[in-house]
């Protein structure tokens, strides 16, 4: 005897089978989140090519029954987030970075080098903050690498230490990185005198093509030989820029700074929404990651310039201390903001690239900082957890007491 359906129950049936009926309130929230970056990316133009997707994945992660999540096995969004899982989206947007990334100006003035790792104190000052506000060592790191600015290496540590957090703290990665001239040039102003943003700097010496050349395999050996864990970042950094600086594999240097990393940013940028899930992003820790990733963009901007006022003092006045703030790694965004604030004060005083010489030098900082997080708080650390409770904790104190006291 065949089976007959009513009209009413075949409605309903096939209600059942939409998304609307597995729609909750969270995942309502969670796509008007997704349309609010779209909406920054397309009509503000913060970091389109990178919140667009981001947004879009987000998006279809919350429209239910459609399998569109990182957490889906078996649906298209959770391929692409293998990507994340095996570490290979970050590595491969590096090697497009360095093909991408001219070291000329930090070869020629190698004491820029200092103002990218000062920069990094934005790190690792957060990493105590973070655990005085609860989360844990291997979280707190994963936060803290936000006020590195750089976008992969975010998400490569976090990925290693705190995958749980992956969308906040992507998303507060990237949103703090497209950020950048509005929340850098009210720090710098506050941080130095008048008479400071007014130096003019040396002219830039031309680099030698062996010297650049040299480079990338030094770095690669001396930096991987210390810090294996971020062997794949560096690698990858400094090999993308061997193929610009060698002379002899332009097609090679023409794939990896075009198409590859347009790819590669499209497959990552949308794993990385796709994880973005009402269940994972929707908690009271997201909201103190946002706060604590601006916390780190800012004391990363103060290091950078405080370091370069003790040069200014140092050479005798001849570093402009506005340069520091570009040791941030979001290039060439932060080299550019250094540039338009020394000009707001001295519009024939031109520090786009002695600012590039930190800038670059701030990616090479963050991967270095990413290593170091990953071999005191990774798999392979070889500190016990004992010791590093111990050493961020007494820090972690301190900071909370200031809070109390205050």
């Amino acid at each position: 005897m065949e089976e007959t359906i009513s009209l009413s129950g075949g409605l309903v049936q096939l209600f059942n089978a939409t998304g609307l009926s597995a729609l909750g309130g969270g995942q309502v929230m969670m796509i008007l989140i997704s349309l609010g970056l779209l909406y920054l990316a397309i009509e503000k133009g913060f970091e389109p090519l990178l919140l667009l997707p981001i947004g879009f994945g987000c998006l279809m992660a919350n429209l239910p029954l459609a399998m569109m999540g990182s957490g889906d096995e078996g649906g298209l969004l959770y391929y692409f987030y293998q990507g994340v899982r095996h570490e290979i989206w970050p590595p491969l947007i590096f090697l497009g970075v360095g093909a991408l990334t001219d070291f000329g100006p930090l070869l020629a003035n190698p004491m820029t080098l200092l103002l990218g790792a000062a920069a990094q104190i934005g790190v690792y000052i957060t990493l105590v903050s973070a655990v005085a506000l609860g989360f844990s060592l291997k979280q707190a790191a994963a936060i803290g690498i936000i006020g590195g600015a750089d976008g992969p290496t975010a998400i490569f540590l976090t990925n290693k230490l705190a995958p749980e957090l992956l969308g906040p703290i992507a998303v507060a990665a990237y949103s703090y990185m497209s950020l950048v001239p509005i929340i850098q040039p009210p720090i710098m102003r506050w941080l130095t005198t008048e008479k400071e943003r007014k130096v003019r700097m040396e002219q830039l010496k031309p680099v030698s093509r062996e010297l650049r050349i040299i480079f990338p395999i030094a770095v690669t050996i001396v930096c991987v030989l210390l810090l294996p864990a971020a062997g794949a970042l560096i690698g990858m950094l400094m090999l993308g820029n061997l193929f610009r600086e060698c002379g002899v594999t332009k097609r090679l240097h023409d794939t990896s700074e075009t198409h590859l990393i347009n790819t590669v940013t499209i497959f990552l940028a949308l794993s990385v929404g796709s994880s973005m899930s009402a269940d994972n992003f929707l908690r009271l820790e997201t909201l103190k990651i946002i706060c604590l990733g601006l916390f780190a963009f800012g004391a990363a901007t103060a290091g950078g310039v405080l370091l370069g006022k003790l040069l200014n003092v140092v050479t005798g006045g001849k570093v402009n201390p506005l340069i520091g703030s570009a040791g941030v790694s979001a290039v060439p965004m932060a080299a550019r903001v250094s540039q338009k604030v020394g000009q707001e004060y001295d519009p024939h005083n031109y520090l786009l690239m002695h600012a590039m010489g930190p800038n670059v030098a701030g990616v090479i900082g963050t991967a270095v900082a990413a290593g170091c997080m990953l071999a005191l708080f990774g798999e392979s650390a070889v500190m016990t957890p004992g010791h590093a409770e111990l050493m961020i904790g007494k820090g972690a104190d301190f900071v909370r007491s200031i809070f109390i006291w205050g």
